[in-house]
């Protein structure tokens, strides 16, 4: 590239990474921010002539009209212009709508992409330009057209048919029939019974060693589905004698779970750190951009994390073996790089999300990072490090007794050699790891004696409604949406109330059921989801350039408009959004509340308005019973009068309403859980904070009373020695009255200030 005695222009979205990149160039570089697209389609009408081809008519985004004229002079005296967008489709669009506004000649434009933003990365992508990908912006611009169709056309007639103000889309769609059609299954399923069967074993000589055993069966798994089963079952096995018939000692490994992608970081986010995937990608974003560390200067963290790859560099799984073996020790790293697989119809257009420098270890530079900040890096850095580690290994013991010709099978595993255990353990959406006790070492062919046998009913549960995670994790599955659209996918059907989250959980309304129901009727294709799945990977072609983006268009449309007609011409009548009936009792008339929403979101009203106009804020059912008088647990939230701030407690749904209409006391800030006590029945409950927490029992005149001091309360020591520095603080505040009585003005006369001065000297 010629030489230019012009200053260069690097464009990028945001200030952040603006600062990053100046750092890294120094002189001859300008960087100026676009803070994201600057053109788009117009928000007042579609935007896009179905009848011409599909012409787009994009329009400079209001509001940045000064942006765009503080990049139009410094494009016009600069030499190149480096367009530096994310390296994804949205990236490439911004920059191709930057060329076209700024009017910028081939020869003087240089589309860069940095797959994450250190040093060696922006200053080898600056020597090495390229022209902008016109497949890559074609396929961005093919999707935004659908979706663009697909809402300013369905959503009119849903206002029609239901209400104004409803919208559809081809992913958050089909991500609401996911929601609904679990909750189907939920109201659909027929809970059956079976029971399970536990041998309490000891060893006879030496008299030690008692374990557990769990029914099996005979040559085969046996199920029990009732009591009459387990009865009989229990009178032969008594019948019989417990001998030891086989005994299986070996090493078990475990292997670490893959880096991230866009996916998996947006689920493990939500499992552990309980952030929403917008929320997880806002933070990933900030990360990548840069961060100001002492003695760092502005350090873009981690990779781009808008990615479906599970692939790493050579350079980067080579810094990581360097790490673990320096850090842990050799027998940590397993030899030579780990090369994860990526899922058949991944992109694989950048790398797994990994931190950018794995020597800056996260305890490290906690100090100079927010709270969410360290958390997601931690997260991110911990992954990838164990992602390279060795394999954990557990000594792992099964044995299995006989009697009767029944067989009982007790297995334990126990943890020989942590490998990436020591830096990381993947979440799981429901958690059910049983616990387990060590097994005495038994040798086949030795008696036992049984102690006693415990039957236990169960009945089969129903399937469990998503999670952010677990629909995230189910439209990956189904190849519905990319990694860019997941987040806003579920952050729109919340936003637009079609499924409600409670605790971690999602569920849909009234209105979400409404609107599917309208959808599958009306619309099949659109909430298909292996017609959304083959539209993806449609524009995925597009994108390596082997179909046409309106072609792809006109396909698509051909069937839309026949959808699209039918529906107006057979609409039917309104339908009416019934109530979300509640379990709260208005307390003014009696009737039940129901769920409405409002400006402030949603909330409980009376439906006898406007006879009764009584509304309260909505409270979550928790588990368990309240111990003082067996009513409902409800969460609530108040607000401190010290500092403002909100917290969390829980309170017997009779401890509320108008003081004469309260029968109850109990409130407490532990979480009660599902468990109840072994040994009087009672609701457990266990510290709240994030984190596995132990249950205990709080019952004063059970056995199991757990008391307070020995709870684990963090606040209550903080309490305590604050109290004992009490004294000294109040000598000190002592001298300082008069100052603080004199410069409240605001809250007394100068008057009064003056004499109560007076009075304390």
């Amino acid at each position: 590239m010629a030489a230019s005695t012009k200053n260069n222009l690097v464009i990028v979205e945001s200030p952040a990474k603006a600062k990053t990149i100046t750092k890294y160039l120094g002189p001859g570089y300008e960087v100026k921010a676009s803070m994201g697209h600057v053109r788009d389609l117009p928000k007042s009408k579609i935007g896009v002539d179905v009848e011409q081809d599909f012409a787009v008519d994009y329009q400079p985004i209001k509001g940045k009209e000064d942006i765009i004229s503080d990049l139009k002079k410094a494009a016009k005296k600069s030499g190149k212009v480096f367009l530096a967008t994310d390296p994804d489709r949205e990236g490439e669009a911004i920059s191709w709508h930057l060329k076209e506004l700024l009017d910028l000649p081939d020869d003087k434009t240089c589309r860069v992409t940095f797959n994450e933003i250190t040093k060696k990365v922006v200053n080898e992508s600056i020597a090495a330009p390229r022209q902008i990908d016109m497949d890559l912006v074609d396929a961005q611009q093919a999707r935004r057209v659908l979706d663009r169709v697909v809402g300013y056309q369905i959503s009119p007639f849903l206002w029609k048919k239901i209400k104004r103000g409803l919208s559809a889309g081809r992913v958050q769609s089909v991500a609401t029939r996911l929601v609904c059609e679990r909750e189907e299954e939920i109201k659909a399923f027929q809970t059956e019974e079976y029971w399970s069967l536990d041998a309490l074993l000891e060893r006879v000589k030496p008299n030690v060693g008692k374990f557990t055993a769990q029914f099996y069966g005979r040559e085969k798994k046996q199920d029990i589905h009732s009591e009459t089963e387990v009865n009989a079952l229990m009178e032969e096995v008594k019948a019989g004698a417990f001998t030891v018939t086989e005994v299986k000692r070996q090493d078990r490994l475990r292997n670490p779970a893959p880096p991230f992608t866009t996916s998996t970081l947006q689920q493990e986010a939500s499992r552990k750190l309980g952030m929403s995937p917008r929320r997880t990608m806002s933070i990933a974003q900030q990360l990548y951009e840069g961060v100001d560390i002492t003695g760092e200067g502005t350090v873009g963290l981690i990779t781009y994390m808008r990615t479906d790859s599970l692939r790493l560099s050579d350079e980067a799984t080579a810094a990581a073996g360097r790490f673990i073996q320096s850090r842990y020790g050799k027998e940590y790293y397993p030899g030579k790089p780990r090369v994860y697989k990526a899922r058949s119809g991944a992109q694989d257009a950048h790398e797994a999300i990994r931190p950018s420098n794995v020597e800056l270890v996260p305890e490290d530079i906690k100090k100079d990072l927010t709270s969410e900040q360290f958390r997601l890096y931690k997260l991110i850095w911990s992954r990838f490090l164990a992602c390279q580690m060795a394999s954990a290994v557990y000594d792992s013991v099964s044995i299995e007794a006989m009697s009767s010709g029944y067989r009982f099978r007790a297995t334990h595993a126990a943890l020989k050699f942590s490998g990436y255990t020591a830096v990381y353990v993947e979440g799981k959406d429901e958690e059910d790891e049983e616990f387990q006790s060590p097994l005495p070492d038994l040798k086949e062919g030795e008696a036992l004696t049984l102690k006693g046998l415990e039957p236990k009913q169960h009945f089969t549960q129903p399937p469990a409604r998503y999670t952010e995670a677990s629909l995230i994790k189910a439209l990956e599955e189904k190849g519905i949406g990319r990694p860019s659209t997941y987040a806003p996918t579920i952050s729109t059907i919340e936003s637009r109330e079609y499924v409600v989250k409670e605790g971690k959980y999602l569920r849909t309304t009234p209105l979400g059921e409404t609107v599917n129901m309208v959808m599958k009727d009306k619309f099949p294709d659109i909430v298909d989801y292996t017609f959304t799945a083959q539209m993806e990977e449609n524009l995925d072609q597009v994108e390596q350039g082997k179909e046409k983006w309106k072609e792809l268009l006109h396909d698509f449309y051909g069937g839309f408009s026949k959808e699209l007609e039918r529906a107006e011409a057979d609409a039917g009548e309104r339908i009416k959004v019934p109530d979300e009936v509640s379990e709260e009792i208005c307390p003014l008339c009696g009737r039940n509340l129901v769920f409405k929403s409002g400006r402030f979101g949603r909330f409980l009203a009376c439906p006898g308005w406007p006879e009764c106009s009584h509304t309260q804020p909505i409270v979550e059912q928790m588990p368990g019973k309240c111990p003082k008088c067996g009513g409902r647990l409800l969460k609530r939230t108040g607000t401190s009068r010290k500092n403002g701030r909100q917290y969390t407690y829980y309170a017997c749904e009779k401890a509320s309403g108008r003081e004469e209409q309260r029968t109850c006391d109990f409130m407490t800030f532990d979480v009660p859980v599902e468990q109840t006590c072994p040994t009087c029945g009672h609701t457990m409950f266990k510290l709240s904070g994030r984190g596995a927490k132990k249950p205990f029992c709080i019952n004063p005149d059970c056995a199991n009373f757990l008391p307070e001091d020995k709870r684990g309360y963090y606040k209550k020591k903080e309490e305590s020695d604050s109290a004992e520095k009490k004294p000294a603080a109040k000598k000190t505040a002592a001298k300082k009255t008069t100052a603080k009585k004199t410069t409240a003005k605001k809250t007394t006369t100068k008057k009064t200030t003056a004499k109560k001065t007076a009075k304390k000297s």
